[in-house]
């Protein structure tokens, strides 16, 4: 039975691919579903790949010991970067449930990775947590001098709109010895939170 569901995560239809994502996701009661889900995360194909990360984001909070196991320490950086994103469904999955403090450890060494694939796979899980992690972000904008990395945490801080965060991204766009694409990231950041919410969860954080 559960051979044929994780065959079917392969099928080229979306709506059955859904299917067998909720029926492994409901019947996962065992750590072979999980163990199998994690196989796939090096998979060539990229269908099976996404579907196994979606029923693993899915399954939840079950799965990220072994995600934040395999985005630390495999050699493979599709495996890296796929439990890396694999945790952000997780986040986005079950909003309830805060992620374990080995959860947001496991991403924040993520971000020292030295592949974008899953340091930026990691800023994007941090920006679904959102406020919580703030801090994290916020240190790891100051530190870094990759301007990618720098980019996509700029990114993530403005999506979570907090006043603190937002201070931060004026004093990049204030420091003229600052990366130019950094700052311009800044400022459209911050342009379209103008446009979009006025400020409203900055004054509702406070």
């Amino acid at each position: 039975m559960s051979e044929a569901l994780f065959q079917q995560l392969k099928h080229p239809n979306p709506n059955l691919r859904n299917q067998a994502m909720w029926e492994l996701a409901e019947n996962h009661n065992n750590e072979e579903t999980i163990a199998k889900l994690m196989s796939i995360l090096n998979d060539e194909d990229t269908t099976y790949r996404r579907a196994a990360v979606k029923t693993l984001g899915e399954i939840g909070h079950a799965t990220v010991k072994p995600l934040v196991e395999a985005m630390l320490n495999s050699e493979n950086v599709t495996v890296r970067g796929s439990a890396a994103k694999a945790l952000a469904q997780v986040v986005i999955c079950h909003p309830d449930q805060p992620l374990s403090v080995e959860g947001v450890q496991g991403l924040k060494t993520a971000l020292q990775d030295s592949n974008p694939v899953v340091n930026i796979a990691a800023v994007m899980a941090m920006g679904e947590i959102g406020a919580p992690v703030l801090d994290i972000l916020i240190e790891a904008l100051q530190e870094t001098d990759n301007p990618a990395l720098a980019v996509s945490l700029v990114n993530a801080i403005a999506s979570i709109g907090d006043s603190r965060g937002l201070g931060i991204l004026q004093a990049i766009i204030d420091d003229e010895s600052a990366d130019s694409y950094v700052r311009e990231t800044a400022t459209s950041a911050i342009s379209r939170l103008d446009m979009t919410s006025g400020f409203k969860s900055a004054k509702a954080s406070n």
